[in-house]
């Protein structure tokens, strides 16, 4: 392994869409092993939604320490690269107190930028670029799926950030991003697992979380931030639709049902990213039992 990605080994892996139980399983771990908490999340970063994005609660993080979640204000942009530098940062400080860093996330890009890297991409041009950003989030969907339909099942259809950085890189290229974009060796002997649950016990857990999330503090979160968001915080699940319910467009029963269906589909879409590009392991937590955390921690290689 190359000497900079030499941490990586000392590092334990959670990943897993969103609901799974991530949270839970690394507080468990960690308590057990010695271990402190890496955000993983891409939205978790943001301290402008604690309540919506789950971020680990006061008493969490008394009991562990965690890092890097809700340290980003939500007018500054975040991306992959910039991550992987904060959380490098963050992993090698927790090995230096002789302590497990447990990384735990659903953000598949951000994993993948801190495990192996990111590919050396071309600039784009700032006319190439204007000309995408004129175009509509369906127009942007319709000409990746000319240029490079490869892309249109990994990356978040709704996201126009993520299909315009796409469509910008095949235009100025004439190759499909796709193939830019494809990932380097992961290092071998790392330990990390993703987690899965049956199909209803997952759909039921976002329902029940969405629901404690809005009525929690949620909705007030978007309220407060509204003005003060980038584009890349407005990302959250939820931002569209309790933005809806607040200018009185949807109601609040029709805003729940929305924002669940938003993040079953993010579920859906991290399940299919994780079986299709991770080299962790599946471990399905339909049930949990007396011996799951064992279990998991022999997986991981953990004494």
């Amino acid at each position: 392994m190359n000497q900079d990605r030499a941490f990586l080994q000392s590092t334990v892996f959670l990943a897993g869409p969103t609901s799974v139980g991530k949270s839970d399983l690394a507080l468990a771990l960690a308590q057990k092993y010695g271990g402190e908490i890496v955000c993983a999340d891409a939205l978790q970063l943001y301290r402008a939604w604690p309540v919506l994005s789950a971020q680990p609660t006061a008493r969490e993080q008394r009991l562990v320490p965690h890092h890097l979640f809700g340290s980003i204000p939500c007018s500054e942009e975040m991306d992959a690269a910039r991550f992987a530098r904060l959380a490098v940062q963050a992993i090698t400080d927790v090995m230096a107190r002789g302590r497990v860093p447990i990384v735990v996330g659903g953000s598949g890009l951000y994993l993948q930028a801190l495990i192996t890297g990111l590919p050396q991409l071309p600039a784009i041009d700032p006319a190439r670029r204007e000309q995408v950003r004129r175009l509509t989030l369906d127009e942007m969907v319709a000409r990746l799926g000319e240029l490079d339909p490869a892309s249109l099942p990994v990356i978040d259809l709704r996201n126009p950030r993520r299909v315009a950085r796409r469509l910008e890189l095949s235009l100025q290229t004439g190759q499909p991003a796709s193939g830019l974009l494809a990932e380097q060796p992961v290092p071998a002997g790392l330990r990390g697992v993703v987690l899965t649950r049956d199909r209803d016990e997952l759909k039921a857990r976002i329902a029940l979380a969405v629901a404690t999330r809005l009525a929690g503090g949620g909705i007030e979160e978007v309220r407060a931030a509204r003005d003060l968001a980038g584009r890349t915080a407005r990302q959250i699940l939820g931002w569209r639709e309790i933005s809806a319910l607040l200018e009185q467009k949807i109601d609040l029963a029709t805003c729940g049902e929305l924002v669940t269906t938003a993040t079953r589909q993010y579920a859906k879409r991290q399940l299919t990213w994780f079986r299709a590009k991770s080299t962790f392991p599946l471990e399905n937590l339909s049930p949990v039992t007396p011996d799951t955390l064992d279990r998991i921690a022999r997986r991981l290689g953990l004494p």
